[in-house]
C-alpha cells in the first residue's frame, strides 16, 4: 500500500519538476558554463577562457560599486519597507479606538485604507518609475515644487546628485511595495484571535507590547517569507526597472546608482559581452542566495500556532 502511494506521488511530481529543472535549473547551469567563455552573445562561436572573466570581475571597479549599491538595496529595503508594513498594517487592525463591546479595533475605514496602501501594486514597476522621474524635476517636479512651497530655498538636483540619486531611488522602491506587505500582513493579523489581545489589555499591557508579545510571534513565519521575498525583489527585477527608467545614463551619475541586475544587463546587451556579463550574474546567484539563507538561518525559531 505505501508502496503504491509513493508511486501515485511521484507520477504527479515528475512533470512539475522536469518543467521547473528545464526553465529554471538548465538557464542556471547554462550561465555558468558560458561564464567559463569569451562568448559576446551575438555570434555562435565562442572557446574556453577558463577563470579570465572571474579575475576580470575582481579587479572590476564598477562591479564591486555595483554590488555594494545591491547589498546596500538587500540589507535596507527590507527593513524599511516590512517595518512600515507591520506599523501600517497594526494600526488599521488593532490601532483603533475602543469601541463598544470590543476591547480592540481596527481604524474605522481601515478597508478603504487597504485599498489605498496596495494601489501602487495596480500600477506597472515601469509607470511608477516614470511617474517618479517626473517627480523628481529640480525645475518643476513635485518634490521640488514641494520645498519651493514650505519657503525652502534648497533645491536639490534628485536624479543628478550622485549623494542623492541611490536614496531617491530607494524611496521609490519602499512607496511600490510597502502596499503589498500591508494587504499581507493584515490578513495574517486579521487570523489572530481577539482574545489574545483582550487578555493582554486586560493584564496592562500597552499595544506596543502586544505589538512584539502577541502579533509579530504569531506573525513571524509570513514576516520571514516577505523578508526574503522583498530581498529576492531589491536584487532583481524591481531594482533593474527603476533604474533604468528613472537614473542619468542609466546608472550615474558616475556610476552612483549601478546595481548588479543592470551591469549584466549592460554587459550583455549594450557591450556585447555575454560571457562576462554571465560572470557577474552567476555572482548575483551567489548573493542572493546567501542573503536567503542568511535570513532562513537567523529567522529560525519555534513555530507557534493559535
Amino acid at each position: 500500500m505505501q508502496h503504491g502511494k509513493y508511486r501515485f506521488i511521484a507520477g504527479f511530481l515528475v512533470v512539475p519538476l522536469a518543467l521547473y529543472a528545464l526553465f529554471v535549473i538548465w538557464p542556471f547551469i547554462q550561465s555558468i558554463y558560458y561564464s567559463f567563455t569569451d562568448w559576446t552573445g551575438l555570434s555562435p562561436d565562442f572557446k574556453m577562457v577558463g577563470f579570465k572573466n572571474y579575475t576580470r570581475m575582481f579587479d572590476d571597479g564598477t562591479f564591486w560599486k555595483s554590488l555594494q549599491h545591491s547589498v546596500l538595496f538587500v540589507l535596507l529595503l527590507p527593513i524599511v519597507t516590512l517595518g512600515l508594513a507591520l506599523f501600517f498594517s497594526f494600526m488599521l487592525n488593532v490601532g483603533g479606538r475602543h469601541r463598544k463591546g470590543a476591547a480592540v479595533a481596527g481604524v474605522r475605514g481601515s478597508s478603504f485604507y487597504k485599498i489605498v496602501y496596495f494601489f501602487p501594486q495596480v500600477l506597472s514597476i515601469a509607470i511608477v518609475a516614470l511617474l517618479f522621474q517626473f517627480a523628481y524635476n529640480p525645475r518643476s517636479g513635485a518634490f521640488s515644487s514641494a520645498l519651493k512651497g514650505l519657503g525652502i530655498s534648497w533645491q536639490p538636483d534628485w536624479l543628478g546628485d550622485p549623494n542623492l540619486a541611490l536614496w531617491c531611488v530607494m524611496v521609490v522602491l519602499v512607496w511600490s511595495t510597502t502596499g503589498f506587505f500591508v494587504v499581507l500582513f493584515s490578513a495574517g493579523m486579521a487570523s489572530i484571535p481577539k482574545d489574545f489581545y483582550e487578555a493582554a489589555l486586560l493584564d496592562g499591557a500597552s499595544r506596543v507590547t502586544t505589538f512584539f508579545r502577541i502579533t509579530l510571534p504569531l506573525l513571524w513565519d509570513t514576516v520571514q517569507s516577505g523578508w526574503v521575498y522583498m530581498g529576492i525583489l531589491a536584487l532583481g527585477a524591481e531594482s533593474f526597472a527603476v533604474v533604468q527608467i528613472m537614473t542619468v545614463g542609466p546608472g550615474g551619475p558616475a556610476d552612483s546608482t549601478t546595481v548588479l541586475p543592470l551591469y549584466v544587463y549592460q554587459k550583455a546587451f549594450r557591450d556585447g559581452q555575454a560571457a562576462y556579463a554571465t560572470t557577474i550574474g552567476v555572482a548575483l546567484l551567489i548573493v542572493t542566495l546567501a542573503f536567503a539563507a542568511v535570513v532562513m538561518r537567523l529567522g529560525r525559531r519555534e513555530r507557534l500556532e493559535f
